[in-house]
């Protein structure tokens, strides 16, 4: 790949890095359950088109074998969460 585009895949790594930092503030801060529910989902989808994006920037394909099984462990940690909030009757 060439360096211009390397740089390019390495700019839009760091936005979403500063995308995730902004979520993170959503998470905690967030006034309700259901606004932390889905800053953490968020979270969890930034790391993985970040990891994706390191993929092909610095051409270690295991990275992408990372994203796929971070992907399932977000989605199993949504369902959790979610179940976990409805028992507790946090939905409205």
């Amino acid at each position: 790949m060439t360096p211009p585009l390397e740089d390019v895949f390495l700019i839009a790594t760091a936005l979403f890095v500063v995308l995730a930092i902004v979520m993170f503030y959503r998470a905690v801060m967030g006034p309700t359950t259901q606004d932390r529910l889905l800053a953490v989902n968020v979270i969890g989808t930034n790391t993985v088109v970040i990891l994706a994006l390191l993929t092909v920037a610095l051409d270690e394909p295991w990275f992408l074998d990372v994203a796929l099984i971070y992907a399932l462990l977000n989605f199993l940690m949504s369902i959790a969460i979610s179940k976990f909030t409805v028992e507790r009757g946090g939905v409205l």
